[in-house]
């Protein structure tokens, strides 16, 4: 659809799009109902009720809706000015996780802070700090290329170097591919190409350097290899999709949850879907989200081109990567990285993070609509 098309369609338009808030809160919804599925065992035998965990899900999103609501208060010019001051924020709490008794050790790796009782994830914040203020480099670069690559760069790497230090591989990954989204939208790929020569040996290296990114890569080549070890978690998620076959088990009625998925409630948990909505449900959830892009791509048509469409480009970038990074994991498409499911996996900083994204974007939806 042509800007023009897009605006000839404005009259008798609503204030905001309804599917830019209503797709969310149906994912989110979803995910609760997984959430409380994969978990009501273990919640039992820890607190007498299965619903423990899809509750305190459920509580995020309450949370996540109310911070939507605020965010959509807040004109678009606020986050142009607050983009940087956010990201040295961002960068502050990343490396306070790596300080003993300040941050949150899980797996052996350190990235979360615990703030009044609650765990914060900086490398979700920081995803969105990013995109506001690569934003608001590109038009601060007055349309020059060049200038605006080494500030990208310089940003990038102190970016990375904080997440890489927790260690965060698969935020890193994304920040990366969002940072040079963004430029390639606004300047081309002439220079994002010229250096990705250079990531591509770097990667391998960061890889060969952790024992546990080794045996991620060796069970996507081949799960069966060590099915009891390296590629138990691969091969569980096969399973569930297999078990789930095209109508699913039944909400409630998966095997694999029984100890025998582990994160099925967390990264794995499109394969949990999988299983017990089976392909039905997966392409469902899929089809959603394509929707809510197709709507993003419809604002992204609306808004000015500048610092608007950059930020619709990059929120949507924030959403469909971590998607495709996320399904292709689980279905052994590409090794595992831990990335949650946009919307669907547990977890309160991801969740409510995610509905300060369809904040702003409702508010663009409003600001331009007016405009037009």
């Amino acid at each position: 659809m042509t800007r023009a098309e897009t605006e000839s369609d404005l009259s008798g338009a609503p204030r905001v799009d309804p599917l830019l808030w209503l797709i969310p809160l149906i994912l989110s919804s979803i995910g609760i109902l997984m959430v409380t599925s994969t978990t009501s065992p273990t919640s039992f035998e820890i607190s007498g009720t299965p619903f423990t965990m899809g509750i305190r899900q459920l509580k995020w999103l309450v949370m996540g809706i109310c911070v939507m609501l605020f965010t959509y208060s807040l004109p678009i010019r606020f986050w142009y000015r607050i983009g940087g001051a956010l990201w040295v924020a961002a960068l502050v709490m990343a490396v306070m996780t790596l300080i003993p008794g300040v941050g949150t050790s899980v797996g052996g790796a350190r990235r979360w802070l615990r703030v009044a009782g609650v765990s914060v994830q900086p490398s979700e914040i920081m995803t969105l700090a990013v995109v506001f203020l690569v934003a608001k480099l590109a038009v601060r670069s007055d349309l020059n290329p060049g200038k605006c690559f080494v500030q990208v760069m310089l940003l990038l790497v102190s970016s990375c170097a904080a997440l890489m230090a927790q260690p965060d591989l698969g935020s890193t990954i994304l920040i990366i591919l969002i940072c040079m989204g963004m430029y390639v939208e606004r300047f081309g790929w002439k220079l994002p190409l010229a250096t990705g020569s250079l990531g591509a040996v770097i990667l391998p290296l960061f890889i060969l350097l952790e024992p546990y990114r080794i045996r991620r890569v060796k069970a996507f080549m081949d799960p069966w290899l060590d099915p009891l070890d390296t590629g138990f978690q691969t091969i569980q998620g096969l399973i569930a999709f297999a078990n789930g076959s095209g109508w699913g088990s039944g909400l409630g009625h998966g095997f694999q949850k029984l100890n025998y998925l582990p994160a099925a409630y967390t990264d794995y948990i499109y394969a949990a879907l999988g299983e017990e909505m089976g392909l039905l449900g997966t392409l469902g959830v899929l089809s959603l989200c394509f929707m809510w892009v197709v709507r993003c791509r419809i604002l992204y048509n609306r808004a000015p081109e500048g610092f608007a469409t950059s930020i619709v480009w990059g929120i949507t970038l924030t959403i469909v990567l971590p998607l495709f990074i996320n399904v292709a994991g689980v279905t052994n498409f590409m090794p595992l990285t831990g990335m949650p499911l946009p919307f669907l996996s547990y977890g309160g900083s991801s969740l409510v993070m995610m509905w300060v994204r369809v904040g702003v974007m409702l508010r663009m939806h409003k600001e331009y609509r007016e405009a037009l």
